[in-house]
């Protein structure tokens, strides 16, 4: 390390914390369970532990916090739970180049308080960040509500390690934001569930953590949802986040308004903050809006209860979709999939993403039973309306009878040839992703 760096500033290596075995059972998929679970104590010994099992025509599946293990299909073949979540030290950390690298199983919460003693932030945007690892997140393919304004988490990667199926420790980019030119690899291993490898290791570029975080919170009077939207799309000064929000209420917030609610991030210095509030609550109100809560103390608590709403299940009976698309067409595939919805006898919860186009949607019935009886149905139904939604969460029962990752995409032979080449033994998760790859 240069002078002034830090792991935390100038201490070396944080050293990694020990963690026992977990129950292969809490590791099942429905009916597969892992004949073996292990915990690599470094990368070293992940990739010796790798060549063996790939030698042996055993079948991986690496495992960090769970919280995003419902994205998917179940491995075609489940022989090892590789268990990645030791590897969680801090490997570099340059404040004053606004960059760190730590391993990849180290949690979310971690990660941020590590940054704040520096006063920084990598704005990941991760559902329950004291389980979340930094790998789950990159390997998962994470985006959250922040990215139209700071990026996705691959965009904010500069250099990663990863351990190959046969074992071999190979190395993306580096240290310094602009290091390379050609491939970057980092970006093929983000989103490729533990498929083509093991991300062991991170390097990003960080960002000074904002002066002042505000929430505002607007309950919704009846039939005001589209224009508030449209009001809100108009703003001079975008909010960092902005998500028009239908049920979910003791979840996040404990508002819900006769035409849901707008929950608004806004981040910056106190004067744009400041300012950018009175011009939001000045939209809002011709939009028939007529209050606004704000909320500065708990800002960062409530927005963390909506990422972590993404993600929430209601004890077997509700399953969790995400569309993606251009933020103007969101309220059309909200209304589309609340039809569909009603005529399956269904539920629905929506979580819009103004700035993204995103649409979160929760599914859920009174009960187990009639849910695993309704939602196989409106699974075919909706991807036929929208065909490329991708399921975030549903009952293990209930994973291989729907389209967990919707349309095939266009460019899956080029993903098939790259499995080929990764992992030509198919050790890594088989037929875990896209086109059962």
């Amino acid at each position: 390390m240069r002078r002034g760096s830090s792991a935390t500033a100038g201490s070396g290596r944080r050293r990694r914390l020990a963690l026992a075995a977990p129950d292969p059972v809490a590791l099942a998929f429905g009916e597969r369970t892992p004949s073996e679970v292990l915990v690599p104590k470094d990368v070293a010994q992940l990739g010796a532990l790798l060549r063996e099992r790939n030698l042996a025509g055993k079948a991986v599946t690496f495992f960090g916090g769970g919280t995003l293990q419902s994205l998917g299909f179940a491995p075609e073949r489940y022989d090892v739970a590789m268990d990645l979540r030791a590897l969680n030290a801090i490997v570099e950390h340059e404040p004053h180049d606004l960059t760190i690298a730590v391993e990849a199983g180290m949690d979310l919460a971690t990660f941020a308080a590590t940054l704040a003693g520096a006063r920084q932030f990598v704005p990941l945007d991760a559902p329950f960040p004291q389980r979340s690892t930094v790998g789950g997140v990159l390997a998962s393919g994470w985006s959250g509500p922040r990215r139209a304004t700071y990026g996705r988490p691959r965009d904010l990667v500069i250099g990663t390690g990863v351990v190959l199926a046969d074992g071999t420790a190979v190395k993306a980019g580096g240290m310094v934001v602009k290091n390379s030119t050609g491939y970057d690899l980092s970006k093929l291993y983000c989103g490729s569930l533990g498929t083509l490898g093991a991300i062991v290791r991170a390097n990003f570029k960080t960002l000074p953590i904002p002066q002042m975080r505000r929430i505002a919170i607007a309950a919704l009077p009846e039939n005001t949802r589209a224009r508030a939207m449209e009001h809100v799309a108009m703003l001079e000064i975008e909010p960092s986040a902005a998500l028009a929000i239908v049920g979910f209420g003791a979840e996040i917030d404990g508002r819900p308004g006769v035409d849901g609610r707008l929950l608004l991030l806004f981040e910056g210095s106190r004067a744009s903050v400041e300012r950018a509030t009175m011009e939001m609550r000045s939209a809002l109100g011709s939009a028939g809006v007529p209050e606004t809560t704000l909320i500065d103390v708990d800002a960062e608590a409530v927005f963390q209860r909506a990422v972590n709403a993404y993600v929430t299940s209601l004890e077997g009976r509700s399953a969790n979709y995400r569309s993606a698309g251009l933020p103007d067409d969101v309220d059309r595939r909200f209304e589309t999939m609340g039809r569909l919805a009603q005529t399956h006898g269904l539920e629905l919860e929506a979580l819009l993403d103004l700035r993204t186009g995103d649409a979160i949607v929760r599914l859920s019935a009174a009960t187990g039973e009639a849910f695993s009886q309704r939602l196989p149905a409106f699974d075919d139904a909706l991807h036929a309306a929208v065909p490329r939604m991708i399921v975030l969460v549903a009952p293990e029962t209930l994973r291989e009878r729907l389209a967990m990752w919707g349309a095939d995409p266009p460019s899956l032979a080029a993903m098939r040839g790259l499995k080929e080449r990764f992992d030509p033994n198919r050790t890594l998760a088989p037929g875990r992703f896209a086109g059962r790859l």
